[in-house]
């Protein structure tokens, strides 16, 4: 409270202190609380403690010595020292319960209504395929109906484009959905991107001309399946830390899952109840799976306000980050050839037309196999330690894989391929976590997605450019294989970075 005394003709400032739970009600009204100040800024409570004395202590207040005792033990009083929270520590983390597994069930459904929906896409049929015309458009998924059927006329590789940058777009808005989960923004774009996702699905049915299915498929289901997947990997970070790999590795399956569902759904569906209605369908599929994941994914830290803006670069600063990073990149430029390509190869190894089909089936489910068991024994001696050398057999399996002929050779290679690839693509984000702290880890995985779009992007069309220019698939798995070779190199790497040696748990 301020008055003035006007005795013997002079003008006196007298400041009354404020009562203390006038204070606490109205912090406002104390000269060293302004609006500055609020709780949300506590922590510069003493510059403006500073600014308020300095202004009090004007020269033309200078003879109101009186008043300092009061500041001074105002100010002392008021300053508030906020001390950072320590780091949550192992036993922080639920790592079980009922929330933390519907958290996994909800990401399983995840990866089952993205990767494993835009999986389906299927690849051409080679010009030697000796199905008959009906057989062959029922023997792929998008890719070959959409060339005999719903796009007669234009080139496969313009074709192709829909599935490309459907599936390079999974990865790439990894960055922006990461850091919006980092900093609290999860709920909402998971919502808008699931309706996103549901509508695109359910326009494909009505689409008959190139650039519309271009928009729904290409650019609308990957954008959408980006931002769902996106912060998914991240939030296991929230509930999981002993049992982490495991859990990641459990939501890897819905991939295949997914990969392994959709393709036989739409080559039945498309021949007993037509294009548009399966296409429904699997909308109806999609309202169901993203549905629970909606209910159950669900955040349990804070939001993170770190520094470093949308793409921190001083991450790569970080030399085992940067070898991981590179690693991701090459891998996917070769990775996946043999996923994409094997049912187009085993007519020429000498499979039948429905043997042949069922190969990316078959792939698809070792690859489950492979992304439990090693997020399950990842847990004991470290998911980099185990994805380096089950990368390497990937890489031996791309390079056998175009040589072997006969039903049980190219069988079994597609299994042992399927299980070494699902074991890479389960505990691809496990070593984020390793790579710096819990709270920044969404922005840290969607810098790393975001790169590796590159490679996935790029890979499939370089695999099928040397297909054609050689005319077979000798030189894509020598291509495809060392890729991958490269890319185990580069894993060691990041991994020696990290320990300091070749012994230790990461």
């Amino acid at each position: 409270m301020i008055t003035t005394n006007d005795s013997q003709n002079s003008s006196r400032l007298i400041i009354h202190p404020p009562c203390p739970l006038i204070l606490l009600t109205f912090p406002s009204l104390h000269p060293a609380m302004s609006t500055s100040t609020a709780p949300h800024s506590i922590g510069r409570r003493s510059d403006s403690l500073d600014r308020s004395s300095s202004t009090l202590h004007s020269p033309s207040l200078d003879r109101h010595a009186d008043l300092d005792p009061y500041l001074s033990k105002e100010k002392d009083d008021t300053e508030v020292h906020v001390v950072p929270p320590p780091p949550p520590s192992d036993d922080d983390y639920p790592d079980g319960g009922l929330q933390a597994w519907l958290v996994v069930v909800g990401g399983l459904f995840v990866t089952m209504s993205t990767f494993g929906y835009v999986n389906a896409w299927g690849v051409r049929s080679p010009a030697n395929h000796p199905l008959d015309s009906t057989d062959r458009i029922a023997s792929q998924a998008f890719q070959d109906y959409y060339e005999n059927v719903l796009l007669v006329g234009t080139s496969p590789s313009t074709i192709a484009w829909i599935g490309s940058i459907q599936y390079s777009l999974v990865f790439l808005p990894a960055l922006v959905a990461g850091r919006l989960f980092d900093i609290g923004q999860f709920r909402i774009p998971l919502t808008v991107a699931t309706l996103l996702l549901l509508v695109c699905t359910f326009l494909i049915a009505e689409c008959t001309e190139y650039w519309q299915l271009l928009l729904c498929q290409g650019f609308g289901v990957g954008l959408s399946c980006g931002i769902v997947f996106g912060p998914t990997m991240g939030i296991v970070a929230h509930w999981f830390k002993k049992r982490r790999s495991t859990a990641l590795g459990i939501i890897a399956c819905g991939s295949s899952v997914g990969g392994t569902v959709f393709p036989i759904a739409f080559r039945n569906l498309t021949i007993s109840v037509g294009f548009k209605w399966t296409m429904r369908i699997i909308g109806f599929i999609l309202v169901l799976t993203l549905g629970v994941a909606n209910l159950t994914l669900k955040r349990r830290l804070p939001p993170s306000y770190a520094s470093g803006g949308l793409f921190n670069f001083k991450q790569f600063r970080s030399p085992a980050y940067s070898f991981y990073t590179a690693a991701g990149f090459v891998a996917f430029l070769g990775l996946y050839t043999v996923l994409t390509y094997v049912d187009a190869a085993a007519p020429s190894q000498g499979i039948s037309g429905d043997l042949s089909f069922y190969l990316v089936s078959i792939a698809n489910a070792a690859s489950g196999v492979g992304r439990i068991t090693s997020g399950i024994a990842a847990d004991r001696v470290g998911p980099l330690t185990l994805m380096t050398p089950f990368t390497a057999v990937a890489g031996i399996m791309t390079f056998v894989w175009p040589f072997v002929h006969g039903r049980a050779p190219v069988v079994v290679v597609t299994v042992f391929y399927g299980i070494s690839s699902g074991a890479y693509a389960g505990l691809l984000a496990a070593p984020m976590m390793a790579f710096g702290e819990t709270a920044d880890v969404g922005r840290r995985t969607g810098m790393f997605m975001t790169v590796m779009s590159f490679g996935a992007l790029a890979g499939p069309p370089i695999s099928g450019a040397i297909n054609v220019a050689t005319g077979g698939y000798h030189a894509v798995g020598i291509y495809a294989g060392t890729a991958v070779m490269i890319s185990v190199v580069l894993l060691s790497l990041s991994r020696y970075c990290v320990l300091g040696g070749w012994r230790g748990k990461i």
